[in-house]
């Protein structure tokens, strides 16, 4: 398989994972608190992936220059927007949600423009942004209605914020073994949730549903353990833009997960929205296929 295929299917892969995510946390959060979501779920992936780490014979490195770069990212990917999201899903639809983080990619282009090189601003991706941007518009459509709380939208579009600089903080940052660096990342997430965590009490178990459980489950193994060591690796073989990209895709995934599965309202424009921004994700990677082809040969 070539190095293209095999980048978009890690692209997917992270889609599907990331997109049900949201599904996953409007579930679990009918028995358990924002807080708890987020410390559960990350305790749950730093596990995983810490026994990975001796599974495969590896080591967490022990300098303080390693685990300060863990905590930065720790708090930007895992800490602070699982905690938001997972606040603001109290007060809106998964699909809207889902929607709003494609504010990432857009602040992730403009960061990367002025601290990343090889990641300048150029008029394909300037025109990707706006073509996709219009078609989550018209996906969102309705929902602006006023239903949504505000603040909880705000918290959403931080989250989104706070993925955009931890895209660009790995690049920054020296290179590591991307599953070392998702169990350091998710370890450093864990310590800094556990004071939060801790002063919100405990779920009483007996009226956690089997679901919630469930949910809680698969989004600690799933999309917050396994789905790091695929994202630190395709941002290793691509750079932050490509990776940015599939931020303009998860509300696809997220709005019709919501609709099968949590009975949210479906629209005609909906069909029509999905090839709309798909239409952007393919113009902003129009004129960089050299720029990847270079980064592919650096892999972590």
């Amino acid at each position: 398989m070539s190095p293209q295929k095999i980048n978009w299917l890690l692209f997917s892969t992270l889609v599907f994972m990331w997109g049900t995510s949201f599904l996953f946390t409007a579930i679990a959060v009918a028995d358990f608190s924002a807080i708890q979501v987020s410390s559960l779920r990350i305790g749950l992936g730093a596990i995983i992936l810490t026994i990975a780490v001796f599974f495969k014979g590896k080591r967490l490195p022990w300098d303080i220059k390693s685990w300060t770069a863990f905590f930065i990212l720790g708090l930007l990917g895992n800490a602070l927007p699982f905690f938001l999201i997972s606040w603001g899903q109290l007060s809106i639809s998964s699909g809207t949600t889902g929607v709003l983080m494609t504010f990432m990619p857009i602040m992730t282009i403009l960061l990367a423009h002025f601290f990343v090189e090889n990641e300048r601003l150029n008029k394909f991706k300037l025109i990707g942004c706006v073509i996709s941007f219009a078609g989550v518009a018209l996906l969102l459509g309705p929902q602006f209605d006023g239903s949504g709380s505000l603040i909880a939208q705000l918290a959403v579009f931080t989250a989104a914020t706070c993925y955009a600089l931890q895209t660009i903080v790995i690049r920054l940052l020296p290179k590591f073994d991307p599953l070392v660096a998702g169990a350091g990342m998710l370890i450093s997430a864990s310590i800094l949730s556990l004071p939060l965590a801790i002063s919100s009490g405990f779920a009483n178990i007996d009226q956690v549903s089997y679901l919630s459980l469930s949910a809680i489950i698969w989004l600690g193994i799933v999309p917050t353990g396994i789905a790091s060591i695929l994202f630190f690796l395709l941002v290793a073989r691509t750079g932050p833009s490509f990776i940015s990209n599939v931020n303009y895709v998860i509300p696809v995934v997220a709005f019709f997960s919501g609709i099968l599965f949590l009975d949210e309202p479906l629209t005609s424009s909906n069909f029509i929205a999905v090839a709309i921004i798909l239409a952007g994700v393919a113009t902003t990677r129009k004129p960089v296929k050299t720029i990847c082809r270079q980064s592919q040969s650096s892999h972590l």
